[in-house]
This record gives structure tokens, sequence and C-alpha cells, in this order.
């Protein structure tokens, strides 16, 4: 699971205490809430079917799927076939996804209870499923295991908000945003977290 709220805001108070710009931003915005998904199959599976389309078709997406079978179970879209798959509105890239996801995990090749303790491993095990890119490892990670020092460097919303918490006259690159974090270790899952939470709250986040 997830970061819980303790040890979110724990991760957040040793991050205010070392940066004064991420005391002031969290005076401001307040602690964020935690964000938990469960951990394995399902989810990935859901991030999959969640690309690129609004939350809304998602949903309807996946209780289509849900009346032809479980689908928790890896199995259950292994054995669908592709006119079936679109009849529920996964597009072709999005079948192929799905089977190279169900694929990976039937094999026994991933293995989503017992990903690597390394993060940088445990995201080149993920991204081999086709679909699973660096952000969505990173994502799952942090929010299906709560790996405390996940960083999403590549997010537009982590760019942007780091940028702005820090008092950037433009939003940091990639690279920069990654540099920019590494005294923020090993609390950058929670810092990550933050920055979400502060885009959310909008003008109301910016610095006075």
């Amino acid at each position: 699971m997830g970061l819980s709220a303790t040890d979110l805001n724990a991760g957040l108070d040793a991050l205010a205490a070392r940066e004064p710009a991420f005391a002031a931003a969290l005076e401001r915005v307040g602690y964020p809430a935690p964000r938990i998904r469960a951990r394995g199959y399902a989810t990935l599976l859901r991030t999959i079917v969640g690309q690129q389309v609004s939350v809304k078709a998602a949903d309807a997406v996946w209780r289509k799927l849900e009346v032809l079978g479980d689908p928790t179970d890896p199995a259950v879209v292994a054995a669908l076939d592709d006119d079936s798959l679109r009849a529920c509105g996964f597009s072709r890239q999005k079948t192929g996804y799905a089977r190279s996801l169900a694929d990976e995990v039937t094999s026994g090749r991933l293995d989503l209870d017992n990903l690597p303790d390394d993060d940088e491993e445990a995201v080149a095990q993920l991204v081999r499923v086709k679909g699973i890119g660096r952000w969505s490892a990173e994502v799952y990670l942090l929010f299906a295991e709560g790996r405390p020092d996940i960083w999403p460097a590549g997010d537009l919303a982590v760019q942007i908000e780091t940028g702005r918490i820090l008092g950037l006259p433009e939003r940091p690159s990639e690279r920069l945003t990654r540099e920019l974090a590494e005294a923020w270790r090993p609390h950058r899952g929670a810092a990550a977290i933050f920055t979400w939470h502060h885009y959310g709250a909008g003008a109301d986040a910016a610095p006075v």
C-alpha cells in the first residue's frame, strides 16, 4: 500500500525542517491526503485502461470488462479475444498493452509481490510491460507500494510545482527537477505527493 498519512506527514515535516521554501509552502496549503492504491496486477491494468482517457471513460471500460470476468485475474484478459477487449473499449494499442501485462504476470516473469527492493531495478522490471513507461512505474511504486523515495521528475506538475515552491523563474527541466530533489532524499515520495497537492491548490499556492 502507499504512504500512510503518518509516514507522509513525517516525510513532509522532515523536508520542511531542511528546506525553508517547503516549510512556507506547507504552511500555505497544508498536508496532502495520502494517495494509496492496491498492490498488484489490477492497479497496473487500470493504469493502462486510464491512459489518455477521462476517469469516466476508464470506469466505463472497467465495468464492461467486469461483465466478462474478474479483471483482477490476469488469466481473464489472457483468455479474451481481441474483439471482446475492443467491445469493452480497449483500443488496438491498449489491447496489446493489456495482453503484455497479463503475459508478464501469468508467466511469472513479473512478480508484483516480490519486486526488487532497489527502486531502479523495480522500475526496470515494470517497464518491460508494453504500455508501462517510467512515469507509470514510478507512480505504481509510490501509490501501491509506498516506496518513500520515488521521485517522478518527468511529471509535468511535479516540475511546475517544484519550480513554484522554490521560487524559480521558470519550470525546471526533468533533469534539473531530478537534481534539485537530490537534497530531499529519502523523502522524495512525500515531496512528489505534495507537489501534486500544491498544483491542485492553484493560485492559492502562489508564494506571497
